[in-house]
Formats: structure tokens, sequence, C-alpha cells
């Protein structure tokens, strides 16, 4: 049998798809996709499986055992071809290429993932709002936003994200860490969503427009903002004097004008402004 691995023979095939095999329990194993016959039970779970050593992997699930170790990092693993795809992590091996782009991966299952960006493939719908994702993974992510679900939270302050991204950004107010940094002004951000809309400024690029007027803007939000001058949408509203808003921004500040706060102050005469932009108009008395 062994022999067959060099000369590739495979005198055993499947009557059902004609696929080929070198060994004759190797057969009578691939007939179980046909049958869905599951002989091996998990005994803790119930789960079902059509080999034995699909079940010996599934049992590490229950048992956290991991036997398999990069030698490396020493990270381990429960499966041996989980450890495979690590290795390519260090010596950035990529063999799976899109033929459309040429982007490189290291697992097929994210190359077909990508490959949905082409295709606007999006085979993952949710049942609540019909909402269609291209990747299981988001789609699980965004069923949290019906389940109000938040499994991750902050160890300092206790507040919870539906993403894992999302409290590992939340950490760098703590840490007031700034990873990402501007190559051509320095200037360091705590997220790579924001050095991106920041990198807009050197580049003038305002890809995104209003369809009313034609105006450009470099951040969706501020599109957003910009069209209730034309809707004339006031959704935040001032719960001392009932006076409507179009950007919370604009709340804030006229929240001071009850609360008599002068934040601003001038480092002339000293005097204090509730608005910046008031402190502004009012420097240039000093510089005339």
């Amino acid at each position: 049998m062994h022999f067959r691995t060099h000369t590739n023979e495979k005198p055993f095939s499947c009557d059902v798809c004609g696929r080929g095999f070198s060994q004759r329990g190797s057969l009578f194993r691939h007939y179980r996709i046909h049958t869905n016959e599951k002989p091996f039970c998990c005994d803790i779970c119930g789960k079902e499986f059509s080999e034995r050593g699909n079940l010996t992997r599934h049992y590490r699930t229950h048992t956290k055992e991991k036997p398999f170790s990069c030698d490396t990092c020493h990270k381990d693993f429960s499966l041996k071809i989980h450890l495979n795809v690590h290795l390519r992590a260090h010596t950035n091996e990529k063999p799976f290429s899109c033929d459309v782009c040429g982007k490189g991966f290291s697992v097929r299952g994210t190359l077909n993932e990508h490959n949905r960006i082409h295709t606007n493939e999006k085979p993952f719908s949710c049942d609540v709002c019909h909402k269609d994702f291209s990747r299981a993974s988001k789609l699980k992510v965004h069923l949290r936003t019906h389940t109000n679900e938040k499994p991750f939270s902050c160890d300092i302050c206790g507040k919870g994200f539906s993403v894992k991204g999302n409290l590992t950004e939340h950490y760098r107010m703590h840490t007031n860490a700034k990873p990402f940094s501007c190559d051509l002004c320095h200037k360091d951000f705590s997220r790579a969503s924001k050095l991106k809309v920041h990198l807009r400024t050197h580049t003038n690029e305002k890809p995104f427009s209003c369809d009313v007027c034609g105006k450009g803007f470099s951040e969706r939000g501020s599109l957003t903002e910009h069209y209730r001058i034309h809707t004339n949408e006031k959704p935040f509203s001032c719960d001392v004097c009932g006076k409507g808003f179009s950007k919370r921004g604009n709340l804030t500040r006229h929240y001071r004008t009850h609360a008599n706060e002068k934040p601003f102050f001038c480092n002339v005469c000293h005097k204090g402004f509730s608005q910046k932009s008031h402190l502004n108009v009012h420097l240039r008395t000093h510089s005339n």
C-alpha cells in the first residue's frame, strides 16, 4: 500500500462520485460523506463524526489540549493544520493568490472571503433584519446588535464591547497609547481608522459627496451631519430649554450658556469665553 504513495495508484474508486483511493479503508470512510453516516460520537456533548480522527481532534475542544507547538514563538495549537497555517506568519508564505488582483494569502479560506470583494457576493444573511454579509464572522458580530451581547469587557472600567478590536482600541484611552503615526506630520493616533481619515487632510481627498449640493467630505460622519442642513433635521435637543441642534458638538457648546461655563481664556487679558470661536475673534482685538 505504501508504494502507491509513490506511484499515485488508486485502485479503489467511489461508485457514487468516481473519486479514487489508494486504500480500501479510505474508500469506506469516504462513503460516509454520501450516506451521512457518523458512527463516532462525543460522549461529552453528543456531536457525531464520520471519522475517528475527527472525534479525537474534537475532544481537544473539551480538554483544551494543544499538543502542537510552534518552535519559533512557542504558541500551542490543538490541530496540526492550525500550526501549519500559523508557521506562515513567520515565513510570510502566502501560497494562495487572487487571480483578479494578485493579492496573496496564507489561508485558502481567507482567499475565498477576499474573492467576494470582487464578486460582491454576500452569502451570509441576518434572519432578523435580512442584512447580508460577505463573511460568517461579520454576521456573527452583527447579530450582537440585535441581542446586545457584549462579550468583551474592559478590566479597568468594566465597559463592554461586541467586538474584540473595539476593546483593544478602548484600552488605549486608559494607556494613552497612539501606535499609528502620520509619516508626513508625525501626528500620532490611537486608531488606524483615525490615521486614515487624517491622511486626507494632506491629500485633500474627499471621498464622501453630498448628492444634493455636491460638497465633498473626508469623513462619512461629516457628510451625515451636512445632510441635516438640507433636511433641517435637529436630532440633538437641549433638555433645559428645548432648543434643537443638528450637531452634538453644537448642543454641548449651547449647554454652556445655561451653566455660564467659560472654559476658553484669553492669555492676554484672561477674559473667559464659552466657545473657542468667540475667543479667536476676541484675540484679534489685541493683535489690532
